[in-house]
């Protein structure tokens, strides 16, 4: 008898995954792998769609032939920020562009001379200035810097709900996509932006499903339409806790996630590279980013060249028992953080570290996870803003290190700090959306392995 199994194509920017989970969300297969980037027209690297997209298809087909298994469910959860633009015959009409790729100055010039200076702009769509990151404006973008292509969209989708459609042949917009600083969308009105309207913009963008769970049923499957892996990774803590918390979903990324905090977004905020994101029933959710573990993984690696050590060292450190830090106090940084702008938070950053102060490699990485967990504290202070918040959860590849859960538990004295040992919260939540019976909170909670981090002193 064939096994009833949930299928979730989890898409990140590097690592590319496929999930079979039981009816308990217990992992029963899993497929994976990375795809070599490819330039666009411009030569900048950017995701290979067409590789990515046969990979999928082929073992989806794989998993459908199965004799071990049903799919009852299926959905996609994929990084956001990216759009995929068609023409009339569902084709691709452009490249794929990178979020990271830069922003034309002269585009960008454009933008505020029509549409205001750059402060307005993010007060009214909860998104700070990103430039591509602003997935409304790589739209922007396209129209004036590349009119010849712009003539062929059709229909443009974020990348979540592009990925579903290869799969169901359905367009949709998804709320936790357009929430995601993309500049599309007023949070206030609940309605694309006035500039978005202005360019007719929306227009090209898909409706809205009448369900915020959409299950499409297609043969016998419940397909979702995709959604933002960030948003997907908070679903099974929404499902897990009645208190009021803070999840801090790390990875390249460290997103503070607090779904408690509806106040308004301040320039005080947006400065600091807050946001608001949405989630699939319209809800705000206070969001302050830091781009943490690619800083860790840079840092680290000029670390392992300079004192000759492996690279993966610092991954099994302990807890420093009586640490003695070397800084004259918190907001003193004895390595460079440039690429975090330490500078928003009141730390002055250092941009030529000397490596020579520190006893070997183990007190250079300990006083580099004392800095970093400095700077997650100042970001996740401005998630919490004025809510009564005791509970701190950390999933995802910071939450297995006892140095920095140990840091942000001795820092943290007023709040409980939990390490969630479950790697796959985006794909859970992924696939928690397309099922209407969720899994009761004591096997969500024996899933996920919540261990509280108890200070040490």
């Amino acid at each position: 008898m064939k096994q009833p199994v949930t299928a979730i194509f989890d898409i990140g920017k590097t690592n590319k995954k496929f999930f079979l989970f039981d009816e308990e969300y217990n992992e029963v297969h899993r497929e994976f792998i990375r795809f070599e980037q490819i330039p666009d027209d411009d030569g900048y690297p950017s995701e290979n769609l067409q590789e990515l997209s046969a990979w999928m298809k082929e073992v989806f087909q794989s998993a459908s032939d199965s004799p071990k298994f049903d799919i009852r469910r299926f959905n996609v959860s994929a990084y956001g920020a990216s759009l995929v633009h068609l023409d009339e015959k569902s084709e691709l009409a452009t490249p794929f562009y990178n979020y990271l790729k830069p922003y034309p100055k002269h585009i960008e010039e454009r933008f505020w001379k029509h549409y205001g200076d750059k402060a307005s702009f993010e007060i009214r769509t909860s998104s700070p200035y990103l430039g591509m990151l602003n997935a409304g404006l790589q739209l922007y973008f396209i129209k004036y810097e590349k009119p010849e292509l712009f003539s062929k969209i059709h229909r443009s989708l974020h990348f979540p709900q592009y990925l579903s459609a290869l799969f169901t042949g359905q367009f949709f917009s998804d709320y936790t996509s357009v929430g995601c600083h993309t500049g599309l969308w007023n949070q206030t009105q609940q309605s694309y932006a006035d500039w978005v309207r202005q360019e007719e913009l929306d227009l090209l963008l898909s409706a809205f499903p009448d369900s915020e769970t959409v299950p499409l049923d297609i043969q016998g499957i419940k397909y979702g339409i995709g959604i933002h892996d960030s948003s997907a990774a908070l679903i099974p803590y929404l499902n897990l806790h009645s208190n009021n918390f803070v999840l801090i979903s790390t990875g390249t990324w460290s997103i503070c996630l607090n779904p408690f905090n509806h106040e308004p977004l301040s320039t005080f905020e947006l400065d600091r590279d807050c946001l608001h994101f949405l989630t699939t029933s319209q809800h705000p959710v206070k969001a302050s980013r830091l781009f943490l573990g690619k800083h860790l993984s840079n840092v680290a690696r000029l670390m392992s060249d300079y004192f000759q050590v492996d690279y993966q060292s610092y991954k099994k450190l302990p807890f420093p028992q009586g640490f003695v830090s070397k800084h004259k106090d918190r907001k003193q940084l004895l390595f460079d953080h440039a690429i975090l702008q330490p500078e928003r938070f009141g730390f002055e950053n250092q941009p030529c570290p000397n490596y020579d102060i520190f006893n070997g490699y183990e007190d250079a990485i300990y006083h580099l996870f004392d800095e970093l967990s400095n700077l997650q504290i100042a970001s996740l202070q401005l998630a919490i803003g004025n809510t009564d918040i005791k509970n701190v959860y950390v999933d995802g590849g910071f939450s297995a290190s006892k140095v920095f859960m140990g840091f942000l538990a001795n820092k943290l004295p007023n709040h409980q700090v939990y390490a969630s040992s479950f790697p796959l919260g985006s794909a859970v939540g992924a696939a928690m959306v397309v099922d209407q019976e969720h899994i009761s909170q004591e096997k969500l909670e024996k899933l996920y392995q919540i261990k509280l981090t108890e200070p040490v002193l």
